[in-house]
């Protein structure tokens, strides 16, 4: 039964009837490095995140060049709060219902609850009932404040044996190893808090379903970097300008265009991820910020020098494209960089630190992952990357949605951010032959 409603599953189509099956369940995504919106898994190729309007449309108008570098489209769905038997309250997605549904930019900016921010990570109970199976959601009997809710329920799949640590400026290394990036759950809770509190009566929300761009990567390592000298939209208030030009004043998105907004970087030496947040990210100084992507492309053993061309290749490429974008503002949008942690150059190995005792890297990676080939990944092959822009909520074009703010020549602010990641990663090449 939906929260919020009595619901009648046969009017979300054939398949919640005929099969028995109430939606799909949405979990959260356990790769998401960064940002506030909380990505969600739809399944394996999907993940979905609340639509807001703006982005929708941006998505549906891209021009065929920058395909290449966004997540594909694919679709809105219908997400309700539904009950189970277990007493929690999980989000459910169903095939879109027309008119029903809403999207989180309907309110009122002003009408929005501001979110508290904790530094503190939100992580899996170490309780001996941990594995105990648990639904992404809250309690039921929490209905006023999902603060208090059970951890979620995280289906790893192949990525289970694979813990994560977060890094933390204060404390150094987290002894708390976790099955998940911590910001996801972090970001799954704090949506919660905001559907429910939004508004009490609302039914339907709509999500966007978008490519899940790390789906081909066994152990994806993602740096999430926020681009551009300006951050806030055109229709931000003056109050949300100020903050925003005072956070890019404060970081490197002055100096550089681009700012850390989160990372996570599989470690080959211990066999977990090392996390980095947004905290961090904005209290970089420019030496900061290059050691930084240092850290992103080095494995625990060495650094990743294969990945310097593959990953500028594709950042040039990505500039000429954005350089041709007359009009276009990607305020607020964000760039991932990806590339495959059980790829490595050092492959037969290696002489590493003398009590780990390897004589294989990938003896270092969970079974589950070693596939038995007799390849050796890394070697013949050029390592597989990505780059993908992401987070449209606030970006515009001429003639786009009757848009009065009118922007001439491409987006510069973005483009400076291009090229002070490329300036940054051909030194560290040149520094590092």
């Amino acid at each position: 039964m939906c929260v919020c409603q009595t619901m009648e599953v046969g009017k979300y189509g054939k398949n919640a009837t005929r099969s028995g099956n109430r939606g799909v369940l949405l979990e959260p995504f356990i790769h998401q490095v960064g940002g506030h919106s909380s990505m969600m898994r739809y399944d394996d190729h999907t993940v979905c995140k609340p639509l807001i309007t703006r982005e929708q449309r941006f998505y549906e108008s891209l021009p065929p060049e920058m395909k290449e570098f966004t997540p594909e489209y694919k679709g809105v769905v219908s997400v309700c709060f539904e009950g189970d038997s277990d007493g929690y309250i999980n989000l459910v997605a169903y095939p879109y219902v027309e008119n029903e549904a809403v999207e989180q930019d309907d309110m009122p900016e002003r009408d929005q609850p501001r979110r508290k921010h904790s530094r503190r990570s939100l992580h899996r109970s170490s309780s001996g009932t941990e594995h105990r199976e648990e639904k992404p959601g809250l309690a039921s009997d929490s209905t006023e404040s999902i603060q208090e809710t059970k951890s979620p329920r995280v289906d790893l799949h192949i990525h289970s044996d694979v813990p994560f640590q977060m890094l933390d400026g204060n404390s150094g290394l987290s002894s708390e190893k976790i099955s998940y990036n911590p910001w996801s759950l972090r970001c799954h809770k704090q949506q919660l808090s905001r559907m429910r509190s939004e508004s009490k009566d609302r039914k339907l929300y709509k999500f966007l379903l978008l490519e899940n761009v790390v789906h081909h990567f066994k152990l994806p390592c993602v740096l999430d970097l926020k681009m551009g000298t300006r951050q806030h939209g055109d229709d931000a208030s003056e109050e949300k300008a100020a903050r925003q030009m005072k956070k890019c004043e404060q970081s490197t998105s002055a100096t550089l265009g681009v700012r850390v907004c989160g990372m996570q970087v599989y470690q080959l030496d211990t066999g977990h991820y090392l996390c980095r947040n947004k905290y961090y990210g904005r209290g970089l100084s420019i030496e900061g910020f290059r050691n930084a992507l240092y850290q992103y492309l080095h494995n625990g053993i060495e650094l990743r020098k294969d990945l310097f061309e593959p990953v500028l290749a594709k950042l040039r490429s990505l500039k000429a494209v954005l350089e041709r974008q007359a009009s276009y503002r990607f305020y607020s949008s964000s760039l991932l960089i990806i590339y495959d942690g059980k790829d490595s150059r050092a492959g037969m190995f290696v002489e590493c630190r003398p009590e780990m005792r390897l004589k294989r890297v990938d003896s270092s990676l969970p079974e589950n992952l070693q596939d038995g080939s007799s390849t050796e990944p890394g070697f013949s092959a050029q390592p597989k990357v990505d780059v993908r822009m992401i987070d449209f909520a606030h970006s515009t074009f001429k003639g786009f949605r009757d848009d009065p703010t009118v922007h001439d020549g491409p987006d510069m602010g973005y483009v400076f951010g291009l090229e002070s990641l490329i300036n940054i990663m051909e030194q560290m090449r040149e520094e590092n032959q």
